[in-house]
């Protein structure tokens, strides 16, 4: 048995690779596979993972746009779609910018491949990212589309943005080492995008975990007191009984024994307003207490790296 405490880290270094890296070094988490990450192993990965449908990995990069048109009525016939998923401003009369996972960028064109802005979009997507958009070439392949012209901003472009664009069109992600109780509370916030480490793939019994359960640290009991100690000798207890069904069991059939109390890492990718909207939530007095231990460092992080967005704000803000 293992205690740890509580943590978090901005994966802001992700935000320099490919998003092919990015996807696959976000996707391993989930199976605790980081060690299986090689020089050529990002491609294969990545067409396993759409093959099998596995579209929430496929949520962990996003990429911003922007598209100028020789006609408004080209900007109307694509927001008729009401396109899912896609954060989008009209900066000038026949410019969007437009931001999006890779995931919210393959489903827009498969379901509304008939209008010309979207077409366009996939056509320049389909070329300059072929790894994510192979499997849904046009049979006569992908074709530009006239009066329709697509650039990739990049990262310093978006950074530039002014505080009110930055909110919506910068994604950022954080992993979160914490127990399963907070992860139950922080998958409802709907706009963002989860991975979880999995505990019906993951064998605790095997090396690469110790062969043992990992634990969160219990903030509301303190080492050395009846409470800590009852609280340690359930988790032994669990692990014991975790460790012995393996045996003959699945590690999705032994982890039914598992307590809140065990430790799990998340991913959690969001903008910049859907954090903010998470820190209203989650750090105030009323908020769980384990929450709050992640939440309030995590909002110092945010005040000091996007602070256009986040500076002049404070937790009595909230």
């Amino acid at each position: 048995m293992k205690v740890i405490p509580a943590s978090f880290e901005i994966l802001d270094k992700l935000d320099q690779q490919s998003m092919a890296t990015r996807i696959e070094t976000c996707g391993r988490l989930c199976y605790k596979s980081e060690d299986k990450i090689t020089s050529d192993s990002t491609e294969p990965f990545i067409r396993g993972i759409i093959k099998h449908g596995h579209n929430s990995v496929m949520e962990m990069a996003a990429l911003t746009l922007k598209v100028e048109v020789d006609s408004d009525s080209l900007i109307m016939q694509f927001l008729e779609v009401i396109p899912r998923y896609l954060q989008f401003d009209r900066l000038e009369k026949k410019v969007l910018l437009i931001t999006g996972t890779v995931r919210a960028f393959r489903e827009l064109y498969r379901d509304n491949s008939s209008v010309k802005l979207i077409k366009a979009v996939a056509a320049y997507l389909g070329e300059l990212h072929p790894l994510f958009f192979s499997d849904l070439v046009p049979k006569r392949g992908w074709v530009p589309q006239s009066g329709v012209k697509v650039n990739k901003m990049t990262l310093a472009e978006v950074d530039a943005l002014s505080a009110d664009l930055l909110a919506k069109h910068r994604y950022i992600a954080v992993k979160i080492i914490t127990n399963r109780a907070v992860t139950h509370e922080i998958v409802r916030h709907r706009p963002c995008t989860f991975l979880q480490e999995s505990q019906r793939y993951c064998r605790y019994s095997d090396d690469k975990f110790g062969s043992e359960v990992t634990f969160i640290k219990p903030m509301f009991y303190e080492k050395g007191t009846e409470g800590y100690e009852l609280w340690e000798r359930a988790m032994m207890e669990t692990e014991k009984i975790y460790l012995k069904l393996l045996e003959s069991s699945s590690p999705q059939a032994a982890r039914t024994v598992l307590p809140n109390s065990c430790k799990t890492e998340i991913i959690v990718y969001a903008n910049l307003l859907e954090w903010l909207h998470i820190f209203r939530l989650r750090t105030p007095k009323n908020a769980e207490p384990s929450m709050r231990e992640i939440m309030i460092p995590l909002f110092a992080a945010f005040k000091e790296k996007f602070a256009t967005v986040f500076g002049d704000l404070s937790l009595d803000t909230f």
